[in-house]
């Protein structure tokens, strides 16, 4: 990097961090930066908000370093350097991740044989990603509230005075993104539990079609509709990040401006379901908003049928798929682990009827166990739908609630048409402004930082 004045080095690494993937990648290409300055900073950002945010089961300091050289090495040496080449990566604590136990969100760490890079994980090494650690998880990802007994539960930076849960079950990912220690934060999504926490942390989550990436090495819970993805802070971040990953469009960038021309013209169907009368007013308000922005914008959106999606959702509430296919995990594999579960989850291997979309309540709410029943089947209502219909989605951030707290917009579309959602969503995004711009920054960054 070329010589700066005392001082500056610290304050530009900052700025870059919060620029989108595609300039981040640049100024690491032309060398502008280093991969270990860059991560260097991501560290500082740690240091000062980790511990009060607690995203991290486990930050990998030196595994981080050692990342970060080896991919000085490949900027140095490549012309074209892999896309997410010195980029920053939180990593779900479902993930194998070679030289880190796996613990799964559990109070005990899993046999080894789930300590191996997991397929998503080795794709990204290969690719000179430099993963900063592992996050907190919802223990063996069943629960999408965000709540872990064993290890605490992620604080929800959009509320600097009250502990409100994050979402999950990749609870700690997108408080990762916010405290500024990762870039891009691999998640899993079953029944929405990376389109959750995106949503409850004014993020955005992409949950992919089932089946377009591999799920080997990750903790299962469900082997019918578990996907692997991420996390980000925009969504042309998230087109970058699957454009890196997917490989069928070339680069990154090419994709990134092929799905920014597909979003001319897009047409929305509003579901006419059990959703909207379930839905909290406040953050049925802002959703609405959000749409009349758009129309205003000149998109088409168009009232449908939505009584699928009601059917769907109380298939995956009710028919109680996930929970046998992790009773069968758990006794094939981790024999005499079930009645070491936490009752949150222990208990839950049972359904719950669904509640309101609503507000991220508080931890110490969630007390009572028939309330963390009636919240966690709140925050699966509008996501598991999607998983059961084998379809694909996008949540982006819109508006804040009555509390002040994030919601998001989820844009749905057929299975294996990953771009055509992606594109919905660049344009979105591309009307309403990115969460910085709709959002401003979470309470709590402010008050960590000042």
């Amino acid at each position: 990097m070329a010589d700066s004045a005392p001082g500056t080095l610290s304050s530009s690494m900052r700025d870059l961090l919060d620029r989108p993937l595609t300039e981040v990648a640049a100024a690491l290409r032309q060398r502008r930066c280093s991969a270990a300055e860059l991560l260097e900073e991501a560290l500082r950002c740690h240091a000062e908000r980790g511990a009060p945010l607690n995203a991290y089961q486990c930050v990998d300091v030196e595994g981080a370093r050692k990342g970060a050289r080896r991919a000085d090495r490949i900027l140095d040496r490549e012309a074209v350097p892999p896309p997410l080449c010195g980029l920053p990566v939180s990593v779900k604590d479902l993930y194998g991740m070679g030289g880190l136990p796996t613990f799964a969100g559990t109070a005990r760490q899993l046999p080894e044989s789930w300590s191996r890079d997991a397929w998503l994980v080795a794709a990204l090494r290969r690719q000179g990603a430099v993963l900063t650690g592992k996050t907190h998880t919802v223990e063996l990802a069943y629960g999408a509230t965000g709540v872990n007994p064993h290890w605490g539960t992620p604080w929800n930076p959009w509320d600097a005075d009250r502990h409100r849960i994050p979402g999950g079950s990749s609870c700690g990912a997108g408080v990762s993104l916010w405290e500024g220690s990762a870039l891009i934060a691999l998640g899993t999504d079953t029944g929405g539990s990376i389109r959750i926490p995106a949503s409850m942390t004014g993020t955005v989550g992409h949950k992919t079609t089932k089946g377009r990436w591999p799920t080997d090495g990750v903790v299962p819970l469900s082997s019918t509709l578990d996907t692997v993805g991420a996390l980000t802070r925009r969504v042309s971040d998230s087109v970058y990040f699957f454009g890196s990953v997917d490989g069928r469009w070339g680069t990154p960038e090419s994709l990134l401006r092929r799905l920014t021309a597909l979003g001319n013209g897009i047409r929305l169907g509003l579901p006419r379901c059990g959703i909207w009368r379930e839905c909290q007013a406040d953050v049925a308000d802002v959703l609405h908003g959000a749409l009349a922005e758009l129309r205003a914008d000149g998109w088409l959106v168009t009232e449908m049928d939505g009584g699928l999606l009601d059917g769907a959702g109380h298939l995956y509430m009710h028919g109680g798929m996930a929970g046998a296919e992790c009773r069968d995990f758990l006794e094939r594999d981790l024999p005499g682990w079930l009645e070491r579960l936490h009752p949150t989850v222990g208990s839950r291997l049972k359904d719950a009827p669904p509640l309101a979309l609503l507000t991220p309540p508080s931890v110490d709410e969630l007390g009572p166990m028939a309330r963390y029943r009636e919240v966690n089947a709140a925050c699966l209502r509008p996501t598991c739908p999607v998983s059961m219909l084998d379809l694909c989605a996008v949540t982006v951030p819109v508006g804040l609630d009555d509390a002040g707290m994030p919601v998001g917009l989820q844009l749905v579309a057929l299975g294996g048409e990953d771009e055509t959602a992606l594109a919905a969503a660049l344009a979105v995004e591309r009307v309403l402004g990115d969460a910085l711009q709709r959002l401003g920054t979470p309470p709590a960054l402010t008050s960590t930082s000042g």
